[in-house]
């Protein structure tokens, strides 16, 4: 059984995974928008991985005998000045996310609930990848300026990134 402190962080962790999707979300919209179907695509397979980050914190919470509770999820950022500034966005998005998960950490070691430190241990790692990829693509939109040709050979490779995780069904 979850204690209370922590259920409440791993709901609050929860909605924080949700936003993200709908972040990513928005972000593909505008990349879809500006013609950067390779960049969309990007941002849509982003926008799956973080709604399955909230999925694995929504199982495991009534898996623990918790209350899910789902919170309001608040509007994201619509427009940006060039993709540059996008990915600036992501990376710093998933810097904070993980100062998030850290300090879900924290509360488990405090807590003393070895079982949901353990299950955060997944995410500790996933976001050192998660860091890694959008600072990986930040470099590269800056390297070629943000503008012209180049700017389509990205596009067309991100355009090839396939997804990593499928949804499990729960019968």
């Amino acid at each position: 059984m979850l204690k209370i402190e922590m259920e409440t962080e791993l709901n609050d962790q929860l909605n924080a995974e949700l936003y993200s999707s709908y972040l990513y979300l928005s972000m593909s919209a505008y990349f879809e928008e500006k013609g950067l179907s390779g960049f969309a695509h990007w941002m849509r397979i982003q926008s799956q991985e973080e709604l399955h980050h909230g999925m694995k914190i929504y199982d495991y919470i009534v898996e623990r005998g918790g209350k899910v509770t789902m919170k309001p999820i608040e509007g994201p950022q619509v427009e940006w000045d060039t993709p540059v500034a996008v990915f600036e966005n992501v990376y710093l998005h998933e810097q904070k996310v993980t100062g998030l998960i850290n300090n879900l950490v924290d509360v488990a070691f405090e807590l003393r609930d070895h079982a949901t430190s353990n299950f955060l241990q997944w995410f500790v790692t996933e976001q050192v990848e998660e860091e890694a990829s959008a600072s990986e693509v930040l470099a590269k939109s800056k390297m070629l300026g943000g503008e012209g040709n180049a700017l389509f050979l990205l596009d067309k490779e991100l355009g090839a990134r396939l997804p990593v995780f499928s949804f499990p069904v729960k019968n």
